[in-house]
This record gives structure tokens, C-alpha cells and sequence, in this order.
């Protein structure tokens, strides 16, 4: 009888030990195994959404090995009550319990917001940004044309632009139109520390006024070495109240990839921006301006230039003058040599 017990003990414990070793592999498997396939992904989940949008969007993307396991996993974790929006980095490796932990915790991955220096409307700034952010261009564009959040940045629908500098923002997806605006507007307010606002007082220029002319002399030229040169040009005529005569200005307002070239009857257009009729700067930036052109302006090189001319040598390079004589003779050698090509 002793050894039928015996027996019977150590089939319960084999029992018991079999079903604890199976429960272990169900439960590694179900909370620790990999489940992320190939090179991993991203997962995007917009506010609101309930957790079947959220396993839909994991099934049609093929990010997860198995489903089965994720659902199981998730239904033990509770992650139907505790989902928070966001961008979500699904990296090789991760297992079902990591995958739940950063999406109840809101653990985002940043994205990476780089805006150029060839932005030249809101228009084109609110669609570069909703490929960037959960928002669409229309709800970003309406932000944009805020008059009140505008006013209260300090600037105005014409002057808004300036308030944009070139670089790369790390934001996350979620990311509302104006929180977006407040970071810009954040690190506009850190380039223009106190050395820099100090050397805009010195030329009599506001900071706004700045990335105004900053935005012309980008256009005129993209030689780093020629720009402190052409802002003097243009400074030079700021205070002698000679019209600035800038074609980018003339091009800004054709709003037209296409003109190559300023005709006679393109000067005569009726716009605040046209500075062939308008003495003094156009009321605001015409492109969004590196920040290396905003310090050409500011560390100008001071001359007596007023005129400057494209070198026929057309490499982008040009030749400045005192004279209205002296710049004749440089553009006569200039069309020559356009009207042969």
C-alpha cells in the first residue's frame, strides 16, 4: 500500500509539474516571446480609437508574428481601457508585454519635423506639417490663420513666417496645431538671443525685419561668402531710401515657378511686396530663411555698394558697383551673354 501512494504522489507531482512547465511556455510565449516581424514598424494610433481599430491595424500591417498571442496578452494586461494615442516604434524583438506596456504608458517615438528654407506660404507649411503630425492641413492651416494666436506670438498673417527657422524639430505625433506653434515659436525665441537682438538694433532693424531681408539676399544668392555683401548692398539702400529693386520680391508675387526672367511689365504690378514701386522693406518675409542668411544680415559687410549684377560667368556668382554706370557696364556684359544661350 505504501508504494501505490508513493506512486500515486509522484504521478500528481509529474502532473503538477507538467502542467506548471506548460502554463510557463503558454505564458512566455504569450507575454515574452518576440512577436514583432522583419525590421519591425511603426504603429499609429489616432485619439479615440477603441481596441479593435487598434488589433485591425496591427493585422493589416503584418507588424506581429501572431495575433492569437497579442490578443491573448492584451486581454490579460487590460489594454482595451488604458490605450493612449500616438506614434509607436515597434522594434525586432519586442515581446507581447512590451508592445502593451508603451502603448498604455504613451511611450511615443518622436518625429522628426525639418522644414527648409524653400517654404514660401502657410499653404505649403500646413501640408509639410500634416505629413509629419496626426493633424490634416486643413485643421493645421486654420491654426495658421488664427488671427488671435498670430497676435498674441507677436506677429501678424504677413510678418508669421518669420517666426519659422530652418532645422529639425523632434514633436510627437499627437501633437496639437498650436502646442506645434508655441514649441516654434519657443525656438524662435531662443535664436534671437541677446547678442543677435543687440546687432538688430545696431543696423535699426527688428528681428522681423531681419528675416524680411534675410529672406531676399537667400534668394538673390546662395554663395554663403556673397551674402553679408548683398545684405550691405540693400542696407546701403534701406538708408539712402532707394527702392531695394530685389526681383525675388517681383517673383514672390507672380507666385510662379515657371518666370525665369523679370520683364518691364512685371515691375509695374500693384502689390505691397513689390519693391520697385515700394521704398523700404515688403511687409514680410518672402521665403522662411536659413539661420546662417539671417546672420549674413546681421554680420553684413559694410561698403558702399548699391548695385550688384549676376557675373556673366553664370556660375551664380556677382559683380557689385558704387555707380549706376559702373553696374550698366556689368549687366550690358551680362545680357550678352544671355541673349547668345
Amino acid at each position: 500500500m505504501m508504494i501505490a501512494g508513493k506512486k500515486t504522489y509522484i504521478y500528481i507531482a509529474a502532473g503538477v509539474a507538467a502542467l506548471g512547465l506548460l502554463f510557463s511556455v503558454m505564458a512566455y510565449r504569450t507575454f515574452f516571446m518576440s512577436n514583432i516581424t522583419g525590421d519591425g514598424s511603426y504603429l499609429y494610433i489616432p485619439h479615440n480609437s477603441g481596441y479593435n481599430q487598434l488589433s485591425d491595424s496591427l493585422e493589416k500591417s503584418g507588424s506581429v508574428k501572431s495575433m492569437r498571442c497579442f490578443k491573448r496578452a492584451a486581454g490579460f494586461e487590460g489594454l482595451e481601457n488604458e490605450i493612449k494615442p500616438g506614434m509607436y516604434h515597434l522594434k525586432p524583438g519586442m515581446s507581447n508585454h512590451q508592445i502593451i506596456r508603451i502603448i498604455k504608458r504613451g511611450w511615443q517615438t518622436p518625429v522628426r519635423i525639418t522644414l527648409s528654407g524653400n517654404i514660401r506660404n502657410v499653404e505649403k507649411l500646413s501640408s509639410l506639417l500634416s505629413r509629419k503630425i496626426e493633424s490634416d492641413s486643413t485643421e493645421i492651416l486654420a491654426t495658421l490663420k488664427d488671427s488671435t494666436l498670430t497676435d498674441s506670438l507677436g506677429f501678424n498673417p504677413l510678418t508669421f513666417p518669420s517666426m519659422f527657422l530652418p532645422d529639425t524639430y523632434e514633436v510627437y505625433w499627437t501633437v496639437t496645431p498650436k502646442e506645434l506653434l508655441l514649441r516654434f515659436k519657443k525656438e524662435y525665441d531662443r535664436f534671437w538671443n541677446r547678442e543677435r537682438l543687440e546687432k538688430a538694433v545696431n543696423i535699426g532693424l527688428s528681428p522681423i525685419e531681419v528675416s524680411t531681408l534675410a529672406s531676399i539676399v537667400s534668394e538673390e544668392s546662395n554663395l554663403k561668402e556673397e551674402q553679408p555683401v548683398i545684405a550691405g548692398v540693400y542696407l546701403n539702400r534701406l538708408r539712402k531710401n532707394i527702392p531695394l529693386q530685389a526681383d525675388p520680391t517681383i517673383k514672390f508675387i507672380l507666385n510662379d515657378p515657371s518666370v525665369k526672367r523679370i520683364l518691364n511689365r512685371h515691375l509695374s504690378i500693384n502689390s505691397p511686396f513689390n519693391t520697385y514701386k515700394h521704398a523700404g522693406l515688403p511687409p514680410g518675409p518672402i521665403v522662411i530663411p536659413q539661420k546662417s542668411t539671417i546672420d549674413a544680415v546681421l554680420d553684413y559687410k559694410k561698403h558702399n555698394y548699391i548695385y550688384f549684377c549676376a557675373k556673366p560667368t553664370l556660375d551664380g556668382s556677382h559683380n557689385f558697383a558704387e555707380t549706376l554706370a559702373e553696374h550698366n557696364k556689368n549687366a550690358r556684359a551680362y545680357q550678352r551673354v544671355i541673349s547668345r544661350l
